[in-house]
């Protein structure tokens, strides 16, 4: 005679002999997952770790040393030389010249009238090259002055990180609008749901702020450099603030779509166990 042992009963199951998901066992799974990641990826873990360090210090510190009465007062001499008005001259005498170059062109010819246009238009953009690159070397030697891990050469990188961080969200927030029209008139065609297209539209949001956001950060440490060589500064503090900088935008760029993923997860996860317990309540209302 045979004896089946019964199992004890699974408290996570449900009344269909499913198991049951709740929210700490995503938090779980996400820890877990993070924790994984971290060990298999060590360099950009503690890139990571290292960006997120410095966002602190400059969140605590301020951006930068504050300059001294003597730094301030060569700064500003030195700013103070650099011909505004001559550049903006020059700037338009070139555009000048150029428009007329640009109306006395064929399309495919130049005859010698159009020389004539072209070669001034060729002389003014020289000089307008030399007014700007005088201005910017006394820029940079004013910079130097300050100092690149001044509030001015902080202040600097700063801005840059910001102008680009909001230049990806516009293409995201573009993107993301013609993605509605045009996946809108495709929902329509092939009969979807309206939960169907809010989640394909959830996912296409993601996908454009990703794109907009990683491009931004990529934009803004190749032109990183670039402003760093204008305060000329030694090499080994270039190359220190050149890492720390990088490391700072990577790591404020993955914790803003780390928490755009995880909203947008926690609402799909909280609008579908809505949508459970109204089932749950309509069958069970059936049943009486």
């Amino acid at each position: 005679m045979s004896h089946h042992q019964q199992r004890p009963p699974n408290p996570a199951a449900g009344p269909d002999g499913g198991t049951i998901v709740t929210a700490s066992d995503i938090g779980t799974l996400a820890v877990a997952s993070l924790k994984s990641f971290g060990r298999r990826h060590k360099v950009i873990s503690a890139s990571y770790l290292y960006g997120l360090t410095a966002l602190l210090l400059l969140t605590l510190l301020g951006s930068g040393t504050k300059l001294t009465m003597d730094q301030r007062r060569r700064y500003d001499r030195i700013m103070g030389t650099i011909d505004l008005q001559a550049e903006y001259d020059a700037a338009n005498t070139y555009h000048r010249a150029y428009n007329n170059y640009y109306h006395a062109k064929g399309w495919i010819s130049c005859d010698a009238h159009c020389q004539h246009y072209k070669k001034i238009m060729e002389r003014k953009k020289l000089e307008w090259d030399e007014i700007k690159a005088e201005g910017n070397a006394r820029m940079s030697d004013a910079k130097s002055v300050a100092g690149l891990w001044s509030e001015v050469g902080v202040g600097e990188a700063t801005d840059s990180f910001w102008e680009y961080f909001a230049s990806g969200k516009r293409f995201a927030k573009r993107q993301s609008m013609w993605d509605a029209v045009f996946m809108g008139f495709r929902s329509m065609g092939r009969d979807e749901s309206m939960a169907e297209y809010m989640l394909k539209m959830l996912m296409q949001v993601l996908i454009n702020f990703s794109m907009g956001l990683i491009m931004a950060l990529i934009i803004f440490i190749f032109g990183l450099w670039n402003v760093i060589q204008t305060y000329q500064p030694d090499p080994l503090a270039a190359l220190l603030f050149f890492v720390t900088a990088a490391c700072a935008a990577f790591a404020f760029v993955s914790t803003y779509l780390l928490a755009l993923y995880g909203a947008a997860a926690g609402g799909v996860y909280g609008l579908a166990k809505m949508a459970e317990s109204n089932g749950r309540i309509e069958g069970g209302g059936g049943g009486r």
